[in-house]
């Protein structure tokens, strides 16, 4: 009972809950005593603030905009997805309301992939991961791997330091750690890595299927998807080739919290994304012809989402001659 309180030697129910804490991981001063070191580091973890989806969008806001959106939006729609120690480790998390309860009775779990990162990330990141959308799972799932082999606690529990954003952890994962450049087992996989090195992202080259993109998402009404596969520069990285994924931000997104994000047109809408149906060989590994005669997934003009962002134009990859 020291985590719920309330009194376990009272001889009614009624009493044995009285001071009853139902979620007692809400307050890091619960878990502390016993793990001082992660509950102090997971105060400033992504998992913990959602600091990302608010910096994410805020260019997209003026001034004005930006206090409207902390005040009606943030706290009150996009922050529910913060999660708590025991949202991962006791129950699972509540999504729109709805939880699959307990993960295993009363226990601790360590892990369960697909009770806990499966709920929150399973929009997109799990199903492509295991092949339920796209139909291909990725290679490391079907060695027997799991989300946990490469998103190490230490990213996920946090380090002790506020970041802006997921892409500014250094304790991310990356293919390079595991897959060093120069330990190719033939030489053509040397060569190809060797020629593109940079300029191309992994996921370009070895994202086996399509992927699914959010095409809308409006306040209170959801969001419509669609299975994509983009090719197109790197907004983070202009010099880069890599797959891009449309976001759920579109013009209206925030309109009923008057909202008409002013600066809209500061961000593309299409962002660079490592979907999780990785394969040592795709269409593209097996012939160069796709990518360099056909020129097959490319972001054209006439691909461009309708009434998206004047940025993705930035976007569109120029060959040369």
């Amino acid at each position: 009972m020291s985590c719920h309180r309330g009194d376990e030697s009272a001889p009614t129910r009624d009493k044995a809950h009285a001071g009853l804490v139902r979620r007692p991981s809400d307050e890091r001063a619960t878990c502390s005593p016993c793990h001082a070191d992660i509950a102090a580091n997971y105060e400033k973890s992504l998992h913990f603030t959602t600091a990302g989806f608010r910096n994410g969008v805020l260019p997209r806001f003026s001034a004005a905009e930006a206090k409207t959106y902390d005040a009606k939006v943030f706290t009150q729609s996009c922050n529910s997805c913060h999660a708590t120690c025991g949202d991962c480790h006791v129950k699972s998390p509540t999504i729109s309301g709805l939880s699959s309860g307990l993960i295993q009775g009363h226990r601790f779990v360590r892990r369960d992939d697909a009770k806990t990162c499966a709920l929150c990330h399973g929009g997109r990141v799990y199903p492509e991961f295991t092949g339920d959308y796209g139909g291909n799972a990725d290679v490391h799932y079907q060695k027997g791997m799991t989300c946990t082999d490469c998103h190490r606690p230490l990213e996920l529990h946090g380090n002790g330091k506020a970041y802006a954003g997921r892409r500014e952890v250094a304790e991310r994962p990356s293919c390079a750690a595991c897959h060093a450049p120069g330990a190719e087992s033939t030489d053509k996989a040397l060569a190809a890595h060797a020629t593109h090195g940079e300029k191309v992202s992994c996921s370009a080259c070895h994202a086996s299927a399509e992927y699914r993109g959010c095409s809308s998402c409006h306040l209170g009404a959801g969001a419509a998807a669609e299975p994509m596969f983009v090719l197109g520069r790197n907004p983070r990285k202009p010099e880069q080739l890599t797959t891009l994924r449309l976001v759920p931000t579109v013009r209206d997104t925030f309109a009923k919290a008057g909202i008409a994000q002013a600066n809209f047109d500061s961000l593309p809408n299409l962002w660079d994304t490592l979907p999780h149906n990785t394969k040592k060989r795709t269409e593209r590994t097996r012939d160069c012809a796709v990518c360099h005669d056909a020129r097959s997934k490319f972001l054209t003009q006439e691909g461009l989402p309708p009434g998206g962002s004047a940025a993705n134009q930035k976007l569109i990859f120029k060959f040369s001659k």
